[in-house]
Order: structure tokens, then sequence, then C-alpha cells
């Protein structure tokens, strides 16, 4: 405990998608070990709330599809808490169903928040910390990044996506003093999997358990981490695994009904007009 409270005291660190959730836990562990948290969302009611609640440092509504309103945010950041160390990127929404259904209107803002928000968050925060030739991006990614399902053709796009980018801008700045990671997990108990029932026979994670693995990254940088290691072990060897065998498990723990006929959709009608219109 000791050793991760000094690998993280004092360090500003910059949230996006912080009012709720992964985002909201993660500013909770970093900030009960000292260092200096802001986060932004675009709920600019539901951000303000989280902020009090936790005792915050510095809050503020943010568009991370706005290229002005990221470089706006990250700027107050520096001007009230200091030079970034650290940038979670972790905004991202996951309408879920058939590919069909799907409007065009919808596929583009599942891109824009969940790619375009990483990659223009990541530029802005790279900019200032090749500067000073120090700083750590974590971009939360997803299981999906590495695997594929139905349902959720786009959200895997985007999340494969950020995989993608993050291990190649890792790569760019090696020996920069700028490192990049990507967290990747599971099913997690928040509103983006409300009204779903999750892998068959694999727990599902708990906010907490993606901040602490965020947490240990910030005290340590690693290129990824996947939570579960339950999940994420299954999720690694399915690539080494024959693709219709790799399918035909899937199947066999729903994992090609879970987005689409096992869905309670009044329970998750509220997170999907949020995802759709906020």
């Amino acid at each position: 405990m000791a050793d991760r409270v000094a690998a993280v005291r004092g360090k500003v660190v910059v949230i996006t998608g912080g009012a709720r959730g992964i985002g909201l836990a993660t500013a909770t562990a970093l900030h009960n070990l000292g260092a200096k948290v802001a986060i932004g969302d675009i709920d600019d009611v539901a951000v303000k709330n989280a902020a009090d609640e936790v005792d915050l440092a510095f809050y503020s509504k943010l568009d991370v599809t706005d290229r002005d309103s990221f470089a706006a945010f990250l700027d107050q950041v520096e001007q009230k808490l200091g030079p970034i160390d650290v940038l979670v990127n972790n905004a991202g929404i996951m309408p879920v169903g058939r590919l069909v259904d799907e409007s065009d209107a919808m596929t583009r803002r599942i891109i824009d928040i969940n790619v375009m928000g990483v990659i223009i968050g990541s530029k802005l925060a790279a900019q200032r910390m090749l500067r000073r030739n120090h700083g750590h991006i974590i971009n939360v990614a997803s299981l999906a990044g590495e695997i594929y399902g139905s349902g959720m053709a786009t959200y895997c796009a985007s999340k494969f996506a950020v995989v993608g980018f993050t291990d190649a801008a890792r790569v760019e700045h090696r020996n920069t003093g700028v490192a990049f990671s990507i967290v990747m997990p599971s099913f997690v108990n928040t509103e983006l999997t409300a009204g779903t029932k999750g892998i068959r026979g694999i727990r599902n994670a708990e906010p907490e358990d993606i901040a602490a693995a965020i947490v240990r990254l910030v005290g340590k940088p690693r290129p990824r981490v996947r939570v579960t290691k339950l999940a994420g072990g299954l999720a690694a060897t399915q690539k080494f695994l024959p693709r219709g065998f790799g399918e035909w498990l899937a199947r066999v723990l729903g994992g090609e009904t879970v987005f689409l006929d096992d869905v309670d959709t009044e329970r998750r009608r509220d997170y999907e007009e949020r995802a759709r219109h906020s």
C-alpha cells in the first residue's frame, strides 16, 4: 500500500468520462491515494455531482469529440493543477443490437466518441508531455478489442481501433519519456452493460477492479492489462484456437446472444437513450 501511495501521490491525473462507472471509480481510487484528479464528462450535472461527492480538485464539462473542448479542458487542468502526468481516456459508449438496425448516425457517434475521442485526447496530451519528456496515456479499450461478438459490431470495431492505435503510438514514442497503455475490461457492472447477463460461468468485473488495474498502471506503466484475469486469459488464448472452435466456445458461453436475444430491453432503455443523445 505504501508503494502505491508513493507512486501516485501528487501526480496530476485527468480522466474522461469521469462522472460514472469506471471513470468515477478510478478518480476515487487515485484521489484517495493522493493524486490530483481532474474529471471531464459530457454530462455537466453528473460530473459536478461526482466531483463534489469525491471532493476532486477539478471538473468540467467535456466533449471528447470536439478538439477545442478537449484542448480547453486540458489547458484549464494545467492552469489549476499543474502539468498533466497521466491522461486516462475512458469516455465511451456501447449501444447494442443488430447491425442492420443501427442508424448511420449511431455508427458515426460510436466511432466519434470511442475512437476519435481517444485519438484527439492522446494527441493533445502527448504534445504537452513530449515537451517535458514525461507522461503517461492510458486508453480504456475492452476485451472486445481482441475478440468479437454478435450485437456489437461497431463497438468491436471501435475497440479494435483503440488497441491498434495505442500499440502503434506506444512504439512510436518509445524512449521519449511518454508511455502508452491499454486497459481491456471484460463485462463490468456499470450502466454500459445494463440489461445484459454477462458470459456464462465468468463473473462480471466491478468498476473498482478496473480502477485498481489503472492505479497499478499509473505506478508502473505496462503495454496492456486485461481485467478480469480469467476473462482476459480466455480472450488472449482464443487467438491461438482454430476459428471454428473459438466461435463454438463463444456460443456455448452465450456470447452470440448476450447482446441480442438475451437483452432485457426495458432495463437497458435508459442507458441506450442516454448513449444516443447525451
